[in-house]
C-alpha cells in the first residue's frame, strides 16, 4: 500500500488527503488497527497528517474521546475537515499545532492511550520539499522531547504506540527506559516472511511487564496480502 489518491474511502469513514505531504500508506493504517487495548476513554494522537488515525481508533473505540495535534497548518485543516465529515465527529478534537505546546497549554490532560506515527529519518539528507521534510525529518532531540512529553501524560495504567524503522526503534527503546517507560510489546512488520523487519510498532507503559514479542507479515507473495494482513483491516478497507 502506498499513496493513495486525495480521497480515501475506508469502510465507515473516507479521508481527503489535500494538502497532506504525508498520504495514507501502510505505516497508518497497521498502527490504527494495532494500537490499544481494552477500553480507553481518552486518546492523544501526535502528528496526525490526515487524521486516518485518529479516525480508525475512533472507529475501534466507541466510548472514546480523542485529540489530535498536528503542527502543519494546511494538514490540520485537512484533518479537520476529515473529523467533521465522520460520524465520529462529536469524539475528535483537532488542535493545529505542535505536541509540545499543546501540552503547554492543556497540563491538565492525561491518556489512556497516545500514538503516533512520527518523523522517523534521523540525521539523513533532508528531501527538497519542505512540508515533506517536517513530515519525514527528525533528529534525535525530537524523539527525546516526544518521549519525555509521553511519559509525563500517560495515565498510569496507559499505553503509548509507535510506529518506526528498525533503526529507530531502537533509539527510541533507549529513550523510553531513560523515561522510566517500559517495553511492553514489540512487533515487527515484515513485507515477506523471510524478510527482515522494516518496521516496529513499539507499545510502551509504566508498567514494567514482559515484553510481548510478535511478528505481522504483510505479504504471502508479491501483491497479495496475508490472511492476518486481511483479518487486521477488513474493518475499515473496503478491498477486504
Amino acid at each position: 500500500m502506498d499513496n493513495f489518491a486525495l480521497m480515501f474511502r475506508f469502510k465507515q469513514f473516507s479521508v481527503d488527503q489535500t494538502a497532506c505531504a504525508m498520504k495514507i500508506n501502510t505505516d497508518g493504517v497497521l498502527l490504527g488497527a494495532m494500537a490499544g487495548e481494552g477500553n480507553p476513554l481518552s486518546i492523544l494522537d501526535i502528528g496526525t497528517g490526515t487524521g486516518v488515525i485518529a479516525l480508525m481508533l475512533a472507529q475501534r473505540f466507541t466510548n472514546a474521546k480523542t485529540d489530535a495535534v498536528e503542527i502543519d497548518e494546511q494538514a490540520a485543516a485537512t484533518a479537520k475537515s476529515n473529523f467533521s465529515n465522520s460520524t465520529f465527529e462529536n469524539r475528535l478534537t483537532l488542535y493545529g499545532k505542535g505536541f509540545e505546546r499543546f501540552f503547554e497549554d492543556h497540563p491538565e490532560k492525561r491518556y489512556n492511550l497516545i500514538v503516533s506515527n512520527p518523523p522517523f529519518y534521523i540525521n539523513s539528507l533532508q528531501s527538497p520539499g519542505a512540508k515533506t521534510n517536517l513530515a519525514k525529518h527528525a533528529d534525535e532531540g525530537f524523539f527525546e522531547r516526544l518521549i519525555i512529553s509521553v511519559a509525563n501524560r500517560l495515565t498510569e495504567q496507559g499505553s503509548c504506540w509507535l510506529i518506526l524503522p528498525v533503526d529507530t526503534s531502537a533509539l527510541v527503546k533507549n529513550l523510553s527506559l531513560q523515561s522510566g517507560l517500559h517495553l511492553q510489546k514489540a512487533i515487527g512488520i515484515h513485507s515477506f516472511k523471510n524478510d527482515a523487519a522494516h518496521r516496529e510498532i513499539l507499545a510502551f507503559g509504566k508498567n514494567d511487564t514482559q515484553t510481548i514479542a510478535d511478528k505481522f507479515v504483510i505479504y504471502s507473495e508479491p501483491k497479495v496480502y496475508t490472511e492476518a494482513y486481511r483479518e487486521m483491516l477488513k474493518d475499515f478497507l473496503t478491498i477486504f
